[in-house]
């Protein structure tokens, strides 16, 4: 079955390596969650808050990420179509990256 985790409280939680694909992620707060080599492919990360999530390797080709708040992050992860990675210059953290619409 797929995950509902809509609305859910995971902040600084270790879902590293989590199969989370197809999961309802909506709204979710996961601020400093682990989600180093998570599969989050087809995931609905959309108004979830991700700002200092860890996203090492992470999955999220074909996921719905429309609201997210993805700032601050360390790493890259796999993204979908028209998404972009780069460096965070709002971020205290000197590797810290964010994810935005292209």
């Amino acid at each position: 079955s797929i995950a509902n985790l809509s609305g859910a409280y995971l902040e600084g939680a270790n879902l590293s390596g989590a199969n989370l694909s197809g999961a309802n992620l909506s709204g979710a707060s996961l601020g400093g969650v682990n989600l180093a080599t998570a599969d989050l492919s087809g995931a609905n990360l959309s108004g979830a808050y991700l700002e200092g999530a860890i996203l090492l390797f992470a999955n999220l080709e074909g996921a719905d990420l429309s609201g997210a708040t993805m700032t601050c992050l360390l790493g890259c992860p796999l993204l979908p179509s028209g998404y972009i990675c780069e460096p965070d210059p709002d971020c205290s953290e000197s590797e810290g990256r964010r994810i935005l619409p292209e």
